[in-house]
């Protein structure tokens, strides 16, 4: 059984070998016969203790040297080495295919998916957006066994914390799991709180395997603090970018910790509701959203190299989700009935590059989620007008199943598919 989804480094130290005794020789009963043998054997010391120190020095010379590169296979963009996928294979660069094995799960048969992205009980009668899967250039994405997965999260804690997109993979991967749950009525939510938006924490627990999959909503991962003092009259809350969220204690003893930010680093959910940019005590007024997201991401950063223990947690950060609004001030959706063969350059995103430009140089590795390059090619899978408000178009959020359900494939593989785990 594993005991942590941390990773340790460790790199033996080279001793020097223990002197020989000294041996006290009368210069009366020297001799030639005697004194040969002495000098080689000191000799022999003398070069035992320089090869010592040569390889000492070696080793320290390659600690400081390849442990930031080791630190960098963490990544989940570009080469990744360890857990789960080989050193050709960039897991994130690829295609959908039709899979007819897909969708994973039945939204309607998992009490914990949103009404609001149960697309096919909300009136969608076109079902092909479920039968896509994600297949890398080099590699596979395994299929992985439920029941062993369920097995290796015995007495473990996951824990999401984000925007309602990180409560849409949240959902989507409790759906998962319980397919391979017998009893489902051993699955409940900790307060009994019905999945909601307007709840701060959600966390369900799966009591046969002992183990929970929580849910903590913090749109910017800082503080946003309401009532300025003394400030403009526009100015209505602010973010306070050198600050975590006050919740964030909540989420340090976990044994996998999954972050997402973006969705409402834009100027109407900031600038438009009289929210601006804090820094200590003095208001950044033309201080520019890109410039908040960094500042606020160097903060996350600074919290998770002073807080998260590697050899307890498994860090993911998954980076910006694409929309495909038509028109997004007139909130018209462009749900369409394949993905795109083209992302039309939806694929890019500055808050992506900003969360991979951070966690480069950190000292907690951090596997980064660079799920914005595929989500781009989805413009079917969105919600649309098959929500629980059919009024109004949603080409932001995902159906249920769909895009989320590889996402969390792809972090079940980072975890597990080096730990024994049997496949499909």
């Amino acid at each position: 059984m594993m005991k942590s989804f941390g990773t340790s480094i460790s790199f033996r130290g080279v001793s020097n070998p223990s002197s020989p005794r000294a041996c006290k020789i009368n210069d009366s009963f020297a001799s030639p016969r005697f004194t040969r043998p002495s000098l080689i054997s000191r000799w022999f010391f003398l070069l035992v203790v320089i090869g010592s120190l040569v390889s000492f020095s070696a080793a320290v010379a390659v600690y400081f040297s390849v442990l930031p590169n080791l630190t960098q296979l963490f990544l989940g963009y570009g080469v990744y080495v360890r857990h789960g996928f080989p050193d050709s294979c960039n897991v994130f660069d690829g295609g959908w295919v039709v899979d007819d094995t897909y969708p994973l799960y039945n939204a309607s048969e998992c009490p914990f998916v949103e009404q609001g992205f149960n697309c096919l009980a909300n009136g969608r009668r076109d079902e092909n957006y479920l039968k896509w899967r994600w297949k890398p250039k080099s590699c596979e994405i395994p299929r992985l066994n439920v029941r062993s997965v369920l097995e290796l999260l015995r007495s473990k804690r996951i824990v999401f914390v984000g925007d309602s997109m990180s409560r849409t993979q949240w959902e989507s991967l409790i759906c998962l799991l319980m397919t391979g749950v017998e009893d489902k009525g051993s699955v409940y939510e900790v307060n009994g709180n019905n999945i909601t938006k307007q709840i701060r924490f959600l966390g369900v627990r799966f009591s046969s395997f002992n183990f929970t999959i929580e849910f903590y909503r913090s749109v910017f991962l800082v503080q946003h603090n309401w009532g300025i003092k003394r400030g403009p009259k526009r100015v209505r809350s602010a973010l306070k970018l050198d600050k975590m969220d006050e919740i964030s204690n909540e989420w340090i003893d976990s044994d996998v910790l999954i972050f997402n930010s973006g969705q409402w680093w834009v100027p109407g959910k900031l600038f438009g509701t009289g929210c601006y940019f804090q820094v200590h005590s003095s208001l950044k007024l033309g201080m520019s959203i890109d410039r908040a997201y960094s500042t606020a991401l160097h903060t996350w950063a600074s919290w998770v190299n002073a807080h998260i223990s590697p050899n307890k947690t498994r860090v993911f950060f998954r980076t910006f989700e694409p929309s495909h609004w038509r028109n997004l001030t007139m909130r018209l959706c462009n749900v369409t009935h394949h993905p795109l063969s083209e992302p039309g350059g939806k694929d890019q995103s500055e808050f992506s590059d900003t969360v991979m430009d951070v966690v480069r140089d950190m000292k907690v590795p951090v596997t980064v989620l660079h799920i914005t390059p595929m989500s781009a090619l989805r413009s079917d899978a969105h919600v649309g007008y098959w929500s629980d408000n059919s009024s109004l178009s949603d080409c932001s959020h995902w159906c249920l199943p769909g895009v989320p359900d590889v996402w969390n494939e792809i972090v079940l593989s980072y975890l597990f598919a080096n730990h024994g785990v049997t496949f499909l």
